[in-house]
């Protein structure tokens, strides 16, 4: 460990950072003693066996990786040797103490329940960061990096890539030429979860691997038992770790209804799905949210819209006029139908191949930016760029924190749903304001069923009632184990 401590390191580094307006090698250079010998960025990357080592992939050719951190070391074994000049780290917290004075930007992805405090932390030490979707695991979080991004100037995009391709662009073009018309409904489907979901939580206890450093994996989560169907990958399916299909890929399909029509928070919202468990997420999901009228643009009107989410199956009805012989399921395992007052646009994931059911190709301006680079690369452009002149991404946290709270939201939703009501949410104070005093909620723990001689048996074992609004407010601010902090919020 460097001679500093960690909190003193924060400390300088939240000071520091203050005065970010040039690019980061100077910056270094001016806080910490370090020059970079070129222009090349010096990354360091937090979770390589998945994700991480495409965003790593993308950034490679023209960029410094100086250091990786994972706590599956057989996962990230492949990463580890085509990078073997790299410093190696099981504890993002310790390669922060040791290397942050080498190190100008931070590329994140790890499992969703990590993405914030290592985000954060990145953040408060004047680091640039490139976090995975989903941006965070709670509203909280998704705020905190919001305001980090405000108070640090350092340049952040999340891994939501179809951000940055033309699909997106297109959509957001048409609607605000007014092409369809006002929007006051939108409808979206996924076909994933395409990992296990609606499962029992596991009984048996896995002897932890070597490779695996499962008190790091876990981090500010409550320390379960280890079993082999956390990790990797399948994490995502588990309340703890992940956010399930919502999580995944809402994050791609929500984003052009949440940038094409401007919204924010949304004032009502309600779940539905498949038999709830206690840990994990359902097989399938149906989201209501309900947002309040938006500030008119100059060629189109933005009423009260209700946005609609389906997965696991579950689909909106075929719209009047769309192709008999098309499938309604778009590219990319996605699907988007903004229903205007004059036409119906429908895409696919990412925005993908967007069209007008009237079959009408409309020839909108350029309303929006457009990158002509890598997801990746438009972050590194955003990082050597001047804070005072700086294009930001597409993905922003400006952008996207505000988005993720949307997409967390639906998660709170279906959590949520034993009180079989629509929730009205309070979302500058982050709150339920129509969650009693004393309401109760109950889950089950584990889905009994059985057939024995033929003869079905539904049994159900339920967790003891807690009370709603602590349950959840729980699941909007989450308390972190012994020894996990997250910074304070900006005021």
């Amino acid at each position: 460990m460097s001679n500093i401590s960690r909190r003193q390191f924060l400390k300088t580094g939240a000071a520091a950072v203050a005065g970010l307006t040039i690019a980061p090698s100077s910056i270094l250079g001016k806080s910490f003693g370090h020059v970079a010998p070129t222009d090349k960025l010096n990354i360091a990357v937090v979770g390589i066996g998945g994700m991480g080592h495409a965003n790593i992939n993308a950034v490679k050719e023209t960029e410094n990786i100086v250091a990786l951190c994972d706590v599956n070391w057989d996962y990230a074994k492949g990463v580890f040797d085509e990078f073997p000049k790299a410093k190696r780290y099981w504890d993002y917290r310790k390669m922060y103490d040791e290397i942050a004075k080498e190190i100008d930007a931070v590329i994140i992805a790890t499992a969703d329940h990590t993405h914030a405090i290592i985000t954060a932390d990145a953040m408060t030490i004047g680091k640039h960061v490139f976090c995975q979707k989903p941006l965070t695991h709670s509203v909280y979080e998704s705020r905190l990096l919001t305001k980090l991004r405000h108070t640090t100037g350092v340049a952040t995009q999340m891994g939501n890539q179809g951000s940055s391709w033309e699909g997106t662009n297109l959509v957001c073009d048409w609607i605000w030429n007014g092409e369809i018309g006002e929007v006051t409904k939108v409808e979206c489907a996924t076909d994933r979860p395409i990992w296990p979901q609606g499962l029992n939580a596991p009984e048996k206890v896995d002897k932890v691997p070597k490779t695996l450093n499962w008190d790091l994996f876990t981090g500010p989560a409550k320390l379960n038992p280890y079993n082999s169907i956390y990790q990797p990958w399948n994490w995502r399916g588990w309340w703890d770790y992940g956010t399930g299909a919502l999580g995944d890929m809402a994050c791609h399909i929500l984003h052009q209804p949440f940038k094409a029509l401007k919204l924010q928070y949304p004032t009502k919202v309600e779940g539905s799905s498949t038999l709830l468990l206690n840990a994990c997420a359902p097989q399938a999901q149906h989201v209501k949210m309900i947002f309040p009228a938006r500030d008119n643009m100059p060629k189109v009107a933005m009423p009260e819209v209700e946005v609609h989410w389906y997965d696991g199956g579950l689909m909106p009805d075929r719209p009047k006029g769309f192709p008999q012989n098309k499938e309604l399921m778009g590219p990319g395992g996605g699907l988007t139908i903004f229903h205007g007052t004059k036409d119906t646009l429908v895409c696919g994931c990412y925005g993908q191949e967007p069209f007008l059911l009237s079959g009408r190709k409309p020839n909108a301006p350029k309303l929006s930016r457009r990158v002509n680079v890598s997801h990746e690369m438009d972050w590194v452009r955003a990082c050597k760029e001047n804070k005072a002149s700086r294009v930001n991404c597409n993905s922003d946290f400006a952008e996207a924190g505000p988005f993720n709270e949307m997409v967390v939201m639906g998660v709170l939703a279906v959590r949520l749903q034993a009180l079989n009501k629509t929730l009205e949410w309070d979302g500058a104070n982050m709150r339920f304001t129509n969650i009693g005093e004393n309401e109760t909620i109950k889950t089950v723990i584990k889905d009994g069923f059985t057939i024995h001689n033929g003869h079905p048996s539904f049994n159900k074992t339920w967790t003891d009632p807690v009370n709603a609004q602590q349950f959840a407010n729980e699941l909007i601010k989450h308390t972190y184990r012994e020894g996990w902090k997250l910074p304070d919020m900006p005021k």
